[in-house]
């Protein structure tokens, strides 16, 4: 399996309340950039910013960016399915 469609699947997972499913392959795929803004995402839900603020760096993305994480989610997978 792909990265990409990994990271799909891992976005399905999300989305359908599967965080820690969500969050296991992110962190497998850590240092990956859209791997690395699902992980933010992922803990902007969680509510832990501090981490999720980390991670937004780390991809190149900003926290402030999206107020809706299902909106970022559907974006990210937007981007993984191009």
């Amino acid at each position: 399996m792909s990265n990409r469609q990994a990271l799909a699947e891992a976005i399905d997972a999300a989305m359908a309340g599967r965080w820690d499913d969500a969050h296991g392959t992110c962190q497998k795929l850590e240092g990956d950039a859209t791997a690395d803004w699902l992980h933010a995402v992922l803990h902007k839900i969680e509510g832990d910013e501090a981490n999720s603020r980390y991670w937004y760096r780390r991809a190149g993305q900003h926290f402030e960016s999206w107020g809706d994480p299902a909106e970022e989610l559907k974006a990210i997978k937007a981007v993984l399915t191009y």
